[in-house]
């Protein structure tokens, strides 16, 4: 495997943690957090929630993550919404993660790779979440797209969620979990990169102790952080030496403090300053 370049996500996203911190903002426009705002539930009432955040946190935060499901909702308007907010982050110097837990082969695959990550789509940005479960090899042509465009991946292995366990913990023909198959994977793919590679995990920022190193010197996207239940303790407990290389995750802690542009800053900055801070 050849080396990611120095331009290449994983490069992008370690200078991005060491500059802004690394808390991410997730942009999800869940109908009950649009009424909260005192918008209505449709494009008009997105388009206002959506960008207000996009004004309030892209300029602070090393990334920011919106899923694809809460714009997509809405038919082409709303993904027109999604292109907007993607567009306009890029240019406020945040990265952008595009969750969309993509998961297909062949062709499919290849289809929604160009769709994401290259620069030619009005849907392109720097990286997006996979789902491994098709065989980690069905995500050949996003890693190669990925390659081509110096863009990222977070594929799914240790996730918070109560029904992950079923299949991630399971042990493949080598006796090792298919969440530790997944990472073996990754590091494969990230092996020889500097500062770090592109080819990056989402493990949870509330999972138990995972039995085995987290560092794959790649990336790691870590859900759960803040209202969720992770904690800075937590990060450092689950990623060890690992964890200059996590990025926790929360929307809530921010989009409720909304639409105040100013306690939505102070959100991210306390998070950032308690991620920084001492255990």
């Amino acid at each position: 495997m050849s080396p990611t370049t120095t331009h290449g996500f994983g490069a992008r996203f370690h200078a991005a943690l060491a500059d802004r911190g690394p808390f991410c903002v997730g942009i999800d426009p869940h109908a009950a957090l649009l009424h909260a705002w005192g918008l209505d539930d449709d494009v008009a009432g997105l388009e206002r929630f959506a960008l207000t955040v996009v004004e309030a946190v892209a300029p602070l935060c090393s990334m920011v993550k919106p899923q694809s499901a809460f714009y997509e909702r809405f038919g082409s308007r709303g993904i027109a919404v999604l292109e907007r907010v993607v567009a306009e982050s890029r240019a406020a110097g945040a990265l952008v993660l595009l969750d969309v837990k993509r998961g297909d082969i062949g062709s499919t695959s290849q289809a929604y790779a160009e769709a994401y990550l290259d620069p030619a789509s009005p849907l392109a940005v720097d990286a997006v979440t996979l789902s491994p479960y098709l065989g980690f090899g069905s995500l050949t042509p996003f890693v190669e797209t990925a390659r081509r465009h110096d863009a990222g991946l977070f594929v799914l292995a240790l996730t918070s969620n109560a029904e992950g366990p079923e299949i991630q913990h399971a042990t493949v023909d080598t006796g090792e979990s298919v969440a530790r198959r997944v990472l073996d994977h990754l590091a494969a793919l990230n092996a020889g990169a500097d500062p770090l590679g592109s080819f990056g995990a989402v493990i949870g920022a509330t999972i138990a102790d995972p039995g085995f190193d987290l560092d794959f010197n790649g990336p790691i996207l870590a859900p759960g952080f803040g209202a969720q239940g992770g904690t800075p303790a937590d990060v450092r407990r689950i990623f060890g030496a690992a964890t200059p290389h996590v990025a926790p995750s929360s929307s809530r802690d921010v989009l409720r403090a909304g639409p105040d542009l100013e306690a939505m800053r102070a959100a991210v900055r306390r998070a950032n300053d308690d991620l920084r801070g001492p255990a």
